[in-house]
């Protein structure tokens, strides 16, 4: 049995009414269009489900028992085109979103503010992660938006937009002696330094590796593992030296934060999306509220020290 919502929304017109022209009338068609819809339901059902004598219009016994479920229907039917319209216009909907864990504080927390505040019937999902996981659970459609550290995909399928410059510094024990007496350090000035690497899997200890070799030497590692938090304790403590993010190195009063020598070193923070899949509305709303945001704090002079626009 094929029903369709033209159909019903007819039948209960007529059924409301009991008249034929003011039924049309009150769905905006013409008195024949009404008929047309009305005939092919009931060709449809097989059985008439209006009498019609005496000028008078009444349901039949299949017309009565067709009311209660010609409500439900389109009742059913006029609120899944709410709900669907809700979503198209970012009223409700779903944002899973990750994000390495050095960004979640500065970066993801107030943007979110600013994104709920626009869109607060979004539910969001975070993950925190590596860039390598976070760029495969995108790939494999987990994720629908990642923040990830580099400018290269690491899955194919995927499409990177760098967002940020992220100035890295020499971090050490500000309870002890300084490096250096000059303003920047050399990192060829490290290679008898023992290091604090951050654990396998994070961003920062690969890029910590590749700059030092970069520079001619291989890291001596005196504390191997851990997350970036407890990389800056561990160098607090004077156990070493780390490679650490301008912001974060600035945020932890027990560190001091040497820039490095000219031409420096940097990461680039992006946000890699899948570039074989348009993006679900709410991600879409997400990227325009991520440029605004970035644009407001280059604009008022926000951006974390060591950071810059690319």
């Amino acid at each position: 049995m094929d029903m369709r919502p033209q159909q019903l929304n007819a039948f209960l017109a007529v059924a409301q009414t009991r008249h034929f022209t003011q039924a049309a009338e009150n769905l905006g068609v013409t008195q024949p269009s009404l008929s047309k819809q009305i005939q092919a339901l009931e060709h449809e059902l097989g059985a008439a489900v209006f009498t019609r004598a005496r000028g008078r219009i009444e349901l039949t016994d299949i017309g009565r028992t067709l009311l209660g479920h010609a409500r439900r229907i389109t009742a059913a039917h006029e609120a899944a085109r709410a709900d669907i319209d809700d979503v198209l216009a970012v009223r409700k909907g779903r944002l899973r979103l990750g994000a390495t864990p050095s960004l979640c504080s500065w970066l993801i927390a107030p943007l979110l503010v600013r994104y709920a505040e626009a869109h607060p019937g979004v539910t969001v999902t975070l993950t925190e992660d590596g860039s390598e996981p976070l760029s495969e659970r995108l790939a494999a459609g987990d994720l629908d938006l990642a923040f990830t550290i580099g400018g290269t995909p690491t899955e194919a399928g995927l499409a990177v937009q760098p967002l940020l410059s992220e100035a890295l510094v020499v971090a050490s024990a500000a309870a002890l002696p300084p490096l250096t007496r000059q303003a920047h350090i050399g990192l060829a000035q490290l290679r008898e330094q023992p290091f604090v690497l951050p654990a396998h899997g994070y961003d920062l200890r690969k890029l910590t590796i590749a700059t030092c070799e970069a520079a001619g030497f291989t890291p001596i590692v005196a504390v191997d593992g851990g997350a970036t938090d407890a990389v800056a304790s561990l160098v607090e403590a004077g156990l070493g030296i780390a490679l650490l993010p301008a912001m974060i190195a600035a945020a932890s009063p027990g560190l001091r934060a040497t820039p490095i020598a000219p031409p420096g070193a940097s990461r680039t923070i992006a946000l890699t999306a899948r570039s074989e899949a348009p993006p679900t509305k709410a991600a879409k709303a997400f990227a325009d509220c991520l440029q605004a945001h970035l644009t407001d704090l280059h604009a008022w002079g926000r951006l974390p020290e060591g950071m810059r626009t690319v």
